[in-house]
């Protein structure tokens, strides 16, 4: 009896991207065609912004037990103790992380454990470099900047290797710390063994907030070179772009917004509402909910001033502002898709229009 033939599948397709045969991009055109032609991506709701934390329970179950087994290697810090131990057995650890992430990553595909590993990799190395690094002469905000920098790098060489989505977010983390440290001015007489006086030395100065809108706009733009490779959200590309996206929401809804609130009074409130509608069209644009989603609390702090006004808010008041606020995000995700394709269609051709995700043409 003649063996019934063999079809190419994912599987396949991610072996040959492995291998070097096709492109990250070509391998994501090839399944938007076969997609498209069995009709899936028809088949998927239009609001549809597709999010995988955990593909089942088994997942979760590993998940625990890896946090279990490298939470109990680190506690052999707080055991032993020591200089030497606090470099060594995070490194251990970061080294373990990477050696199960050949299984649990590239062989079995398991999202969540992939995620306590990659935490557990990058922590170890943060920790190991920051011990390592503040044994040396190189100063509090050398070692604060050089320590993040070196964690944000190996985040960056997890994400090429493993092609983890969620190592861009741990990238990000790290890449947000240093970008900090730089913004920081520090008391060089603090020593890196007196804890009191490394959490006292670091005094924020007032353009943290513009350290905070450098690297929300990189994050975005990091964001959407993935998201312009993926328009159709079914491959890797998006979902690194999804977290890329939250960080870039948070630091640059607080950094612009979160400014303009800080500055109190009623003559904050115009402005931080037309700053919140600018993030809402954008949003709406690139068909992302995250800056909304950031912005939740700037949304209910203008929602807040327009019930109580200057004073404060009782039961009732509170009851009005909750029912406004989640009224707003219940309209708004219900809506999100017609809302958008009458956008985009008022909005006139402009570069990378045509590689964002579809939208109708026609009311």
């Amino acid at each position: 009896m003649a063996e019934e033939p063999k079809t190419f599948g994912p599987t396949d397709l991610r072996a040959a991207v492995a291998a070097g045969i096709v492109t990250e991009a070509q391998a994501a055109a090839v399944t938007a065609l076969a997609h498209g032609r069995a009709g899936k991506r028809r088949a998927l709701p239009a609001e549809d912004e597709p999010f995988e934390f955990f593909k089942g329970f088994a997942e979760i179950f590993v998940a625990s037990g890896l946090a279990i087994l490298l939470g109990g290697l680190g506690l052999l810090l707080g055991v032993i103790g020591g200089v030497t131990i606090l470099i060594l057995i995070p490194a251990i650890i970061a080294a373990v992380a990477w050696w199960m992430a050949r299984y649990f990553t590239l062989k079995r595909r398991m999202n969540l454990p992939s995620m306590v590993l990659i935490s557990a990799y990058s922590g170890g190395i943060y920790v190991s470099a920051l011990t390592l690094l503040g044994q040396m002469d190189f100063g509090l905000k050398g070692v604060a900047f050089a320590s993040a920098a070196i964690a944000a790098g190996a985040a960056a060489l997890w994400f090429r290797r493993f092609k983890l989505p969620f190592a861009m977010f741990v990238f990000g983390a790290f890449a947000l710390m240093s970008t900090y440290a730089l913004f920081t001015r520090y008391n060089p007489g603090g020593g890196f063994g007196n804890l009191d006086a490394w959490a006292q030395s670091f005094v924020p100065r007032a353009n943290l907030t513009a350290a905070s809108l450098v690297f929300g706009i990189g994050a975005f733009l990091g964001a959407m070179w993935f998201d312009m490779r993926d328009p159709h959200r079914i491959g890797r590309h998006s979902a690194t772009a999804f977290w890329l996206h939250l960080l870039a929401g948070a630091a640059l809804v607080n950094s612009i917004a979160g400014n303009i609130w800080g500055a109190g009074g009623p003559g904050s409130i115009l402005p931080t509402s037309a700053a919140l509608l600018v993030f809402a069209l954008i949003a709406l644009v690139i068909d992302r909910r995250s800056m909304l989603t950031a912005g939740i609390v700037y949304i209910g702090a203008v929602i807040y001033w327009a019930v109580a006004g200057d004073g404060f808010a009782d039961a009732m008041d509170w009851a009005k502002i909750l029912i406004i606020l989640g009224a707003f995000f219940t309209v708004l995700g219900t809506w999100w898709v017609p809302l958008r394709a009458a956008l985009m269609r008022a909005l006139p051709a402009f570069p990378g229009k045509d590689r964002l995700p579809p939208y109708s043409e026609t009311p």
